[in-house]
């Protein structure tokens, strides 16, 4: 492999133009929008804030967006089969119905599912792949954010249009037969324009009866209309996959026999979403700015739910509208409000059944319902100088959830029609699934935020940051239950953070040192009974790091990184066991220690050369810390070249070492033990894009 790749790319190399001079160097200033709505310097902000660019974007041509947001301090994307994915962002992996409630997964500001709505894999309804850039906000959201803010936002940035025409085209191929091509047209003036992205992926999948086809389509329009300044951006995508399951058995991702093994051929998942939201800025003088986004958004998902007995079919969706409106009045040198309100409707439903029936596990529907939710929020946000060096913050909102819950089918843990189960292993009486009457549960919140920004210099910030944030309970956590439970009496979980940083920004080097401390309370979990209960409380603590240098003309090195511990710190249990003396064990799933390190090198102005080395420290995979994950490094070279104005070479190699290892570990006390899903091995992609 060496003798065919290394040579050729050093030869393209060679032959490329001059360095341009230290006067086009760039900087590392940075920009984002995510904790305000408008763009400020990343610096002058409390929120512990960073950025996936453009730059690293393209270089890494990612196919699953864990490949460059683990370049973010504080954030472990495992990557399950396919487009599916667990989240992590200053916490642990979490697992379970309403996990991913613990994030809010924005595209351009506006989270793509409802709130009480959320799915565990809804990175895959972003349009990452031609993204501008991504803003991650580590902790709780600021006032802009409510519900499903919890530890922290993904924010995938559109890109602009260009100011005058462009058109490309990007074809890719790769391991196990995949297959990518990226369409893309802008065009535009000082007054707006338009830019529309098309990409098609096939992938053969690594394991056995594996795979996906995935489109993505997005539409951006700028422009002014009747002094109003908008924004308009359309996003629908397409997935059918093929999913390869767990892979049971202690190491079996060390063993090569084993390393394409799918024990779950039959599983799918196919999704499709759309989302249309139009942002209007208009200038009231006086220093006031009026923002109003409205937006709405369907998706449909069908999947079989392969990790439960009987391999059960899921089929959900919901449409939703929406309008974020935000009032800003103030400059940096003044006193800056922001208000406003928030206003969504969300339609739900979710469908389960099955074919074959056995024991407490009958054939034909088990769910069958609809959920309508409404939310209002409000909110404000007062910033203003304390001295002359020193800004101080604070803030609230308010917000209501209310819920809507129709069961269409019979109320109780029966059959579809009426039966009961005869659990054949303990006889008991009772199905496995139980389906609440009709009701309506509500849920109203204020979350609070308060923060000083200290200025030693133009370059240098310290900031102290306290917040309190909370998430309402899924609707899947209110009305899936099991076991006979008929009320899941849930309340909010609330958490309560204090974190203090350091930051310095110049022309070659840049960085931020973050300490944190958060706790939570009222943590929904699923009993050993099976039933769904707050009560859960823990304790997350740690310090995230990140740096760039500039090292001379073509050279750049960064790292980013977390010492983190994620503790339960009260006494729990799960399905398959009783209650466990947890309270100071590890939550299952929490590395310690999180790093990325990446050295860029461009050895003439149409050359460029990228090595990631990434680092996942060893966790343990269940709540007894009785099992456990060692961990892994791997090592990614990325390189370019190009050979004209108009084309493009582009080369990656994901997992150089070849390294043994496990996307994600985890441990069934159920049946299985051991399980994983197993990372690929050596992976060479290459890829070519004519512009014009």
């Amino acid at each position: 492999m060496s003798a065919l790749i290394i040579p050729p790319t050093l030869f393209a190399l060679l032959l490329a133009p001059p360095v341009p001079p230290a006067g086009e160097r760039q900087t590392l200033e940075q920009v984002v929008v995510t904790a305000s709505r408008t763009e400020r310097p990343i610096d002058s902000q409390a929120e512990s804030l960073s950025t996936v660019s453009l730059d690293t974007l393209e270089s890494a041509s990612a196919i699953h967006p864990s490949q460059v947001l683990s370049t973010i301090p504080g954030v472990a994307i495992h990557r399950g089969n396919g487009q599916e994915s667990l989240i992590a962002v200053r916490s642990p992996v979490l697992t379970g119905a309403g996990s991913c409630g613990a994030f809010a997964i924005t595209q351009d500001g506006v989270p793509v599912r409802g709130t009480g709505f959320c799915n565990v894999n809804q990175l895959f309804d972003t349009n990452f792949e031609q993204a501008g850039r991504i803003e991650v906000l580590r902790g709780p959201g600021s006032v802009l954010y409510g519900s499903d803010a919890q530890h922290g936002v993904i924010n995938v940035l559109s890109a602009a249009p260009v100011n005058g025409s462009e058109s490309s085209i990007s074809v890719e191929g790769g391991a196990n037969s995949y297959r990518r091509i990226a369409l893309n047209h802008s065009s535009g003036n000082d007054e707006g324009g338009l830019r529309i992205g098309f990409s098609g992926a096939r992938d053969g999948g690594y394991k056995d009866d594996s795979g996906f086809d995935q489109q993505k389509l997005q539409l951006r329009s700028d422009g002014n209309w009747q002094g109003w300044d908008y924004q308009t951006l359309i996003n629908a995508s397409n997935l059918n996959q093929e999913t390869a399951g767990y892979v049971s058995g202690k190491d079996a991702y060390k063993d090569p026999d084993r390393k394409r093994e799918n024990p779950n051929p039959e599983a799918f998942r196919d999704s499709q979403s759309a989302r249309a939201q139009v942002r209007l800025e208009k200038n009231l003088g006086n220093g006031k700015l009026l923002q109003i986004t409205p937006y709405a958004r369907h998706t449909d998902m069908r999947f079989l739910m392969h990790f439960l007995p009987g391999t059960p079919l899921e089929e959900n969706g919901q449409s939703g509208v929406g309008v974020q409106t935000a009032l800003h009045h103030g400059d940096s040198e003044s006193v800056r409000w922001i208000s406003g309100i928030d206003l969504e409707y969300t339609d739900g439903w979710l469908q389960q059944s099955q074919e074959q029936g056995f024991s407490s596990f009958p054939a034909g529907k088990h769910y069958d319902y609809s959920v309508s939710a409404l939310v209002v929020a409000a909110f404000s946000q007062v910033e203003r100088p304390l001295g002359e060096s020193l800004r101080g913050t604070l803030g609230a909102r308010g917000e209501h959830l209310r819920y809507d819950y129709d069961n269409r089918m019979i109320g109780g843990d029966t059959t579809d029609s009426g039966e009961l189960c005869i659990n054949g292993f303990t006889g008991a009486i009772g199905c496995r699934y139980s389906r609440p009457d009709d009701r309506q549960d509500s849920f109203s919140n204020l979350s609070l935020n308060a923060s000083l920004v200290q200025s030693f210099s133009d370059r240098t910030t310290a900031t102290l940051r306290l917040a309190h944030g909370f998430r309402a309970p899924q609707a899947t956590e209110l009305y899936r239950l099991q076991n006979g439970q008929l009320v899941a009496d849930l309340d909010s979980e609330a958490i309560d953070s204090l974190e203090i940083s350091l930051k310095h920004s110049s022309d070659d080097f840049r960085y931020s040192l973050t300490g944190f401390y958060m706790a939570k309370s009222d943590v929904v979990f699923q009993s050993s009974d099976r039933l769904n209960l707050s009560g859960g409380e823990s304790r997350h603590f740690g310090v995230e790091y990140e740096w760039q240098w500039l090292l001379a003309d073509n050279w750049q090195l960064g790292a980013a990184g977390t010492l983190a511990r994620h503790q339960y710190t009260n006494d729990v249990s799960e399905p398959g066991s009783g209650v466990i003396e947890t309270d100071g064990n590890d939550i299952d799933t929490a590395p310690r220690a999180l790093h990325s390190v990446n050295l860029s090198w461009q050895p003439a102005q149409s050359a460029q050369v990228g090595l990631q080395w990434q680092y996942t420290g060893g966790y343990y995979t269940d709540i007894e810390n009785a099992h456990r994950y060692d961990g892994h490094s791997l090592v990614h070279l990325r390189a370019r070249q190009t050979l004209s104005a108009y084309a493009s070479i582009g080369l990656r190699i994901e997992n150089l070492m070849n390294v043994d290892y496990a996307e994600r570990a985890d441990y069934s006390s159920l049946g299985g033990g051991d399980r994983y899903f197993i990372g690929e091995p050596r992976s060479v992609y290459a890829d070519l894009q004519l512009r014009f």
